[in-house]
């Protein structure tokens, strides 16, 4: 399987969205299934008659995998967390925005985006994060005019996108190794939202982080045995960075049936 996150389609380069299409329409011959970490776009959100031009193409293709049987799990992003009931009856996609626990193959993995799980330096975030997710809050600003609310929402969130985060990534590395504390946690943690790739053991597994693929065209390839952080170069096989072997002698039997397998 292929897992991707953070294009920020909307304010990324037009490369990053071509890129994209390419690794997408490639989905089909390298891999069974596809997830994406959240903030596909920079804005996203769902009105009753309307829906932003961004990344029209990209949805399409995510369309095309699904009616192929390709299964998508869609972790919704701290940009893209308002309409994901409608994104899933575009896309086929299982779009949710609470964590993911499951079996990706063999691996018991736990998918988040990353957004507000930092205990200290995150906590105005969640309490404006409650804010911004309220049904009233989202009632009210749909009824703006999209050009308007589209202008507010770009000028407003440029502080989480335009950087990676200032600790580097440390304390989502440290959140994942605070849930793989024991053999029946799971074996393997990914988050998106930090725009920091990683792929290192953390506790008593393993942690993953794609970066923000319109900073770095870098995607993960999960098979039955490893996992490769993998920078896309134009063709299906792309540069491996880095490998993790799955220590199989740890497995346990699969909680959940998988989404796929490479």
């Amino acid at each position: 399987m292929l897992l991707l996150g953070d294009a920020h389609l909307g304010i990324a380069p037009e490369s990053a969205e071509t890129d994209l299409l390419q690794l997408l329409r490639s989905v089909p011959a390298r891999a069974r299934s596809l997830v994406i970490m959240g903030d596909l776009f920079d804005f996203w959100f769902s009105w009753q008659h309307a829906m932003p031009r961004t990344g029209f193409r990209v949805l399409a293709a995510l369309a095309d995998l699904s009616d192929a049987g390709i299964p998508i799990v869609w972790i919704g992003g701290n940009h893209d967390c308002w309409g994901g009931e409608t994104l899933h009856e575009l896309t086929g996609a299982h779009y949710t925005l609470e964590q993911w626990n499951g079996s990706l193959g063999p691996w018991r993995t736990r998918l988040a985006h990353g957004d507000g799980l930092r205990e200290v330096e995150d906590r105005p975030y969640r309490r404006l994060r409650t804010v911004l997710r309220h049904p009233l809050a989202i009632r009210a600003y749909g009824w703006l005019h999209p050009n308007l609310s589209t202008r507010l929402a770009l000028k407003s969130s440029h502080t989480s996108r335009d950087r990676r985060a200032g600790d580097e990534g440390r304390g989502l590395h440290s959140v994942a190794a605070s849930w793989m504390q024991n053999v029946t946690d799971p074996e393997l943690v990914v988050f998106g939202h930090s725009h920091v790739p990683a792929l290192r053991p953390a506790g008593t597994g393993v942690y993953a982080n794609a970066g923000a693929w319109y900073l770095d065209r870098q995607y993960l390839s999960i098979t039955d045995t490893q996992i490769a952080r993998v920078r896309w170069t134009g063709s299906a096989e792309g540069d491996v960075i880095d490998v993790i072997e799955r220590r199989t002698e740890e497995s346990l039997p699969q909680r959940e049936k998988p989404i796929g397998r490479v």
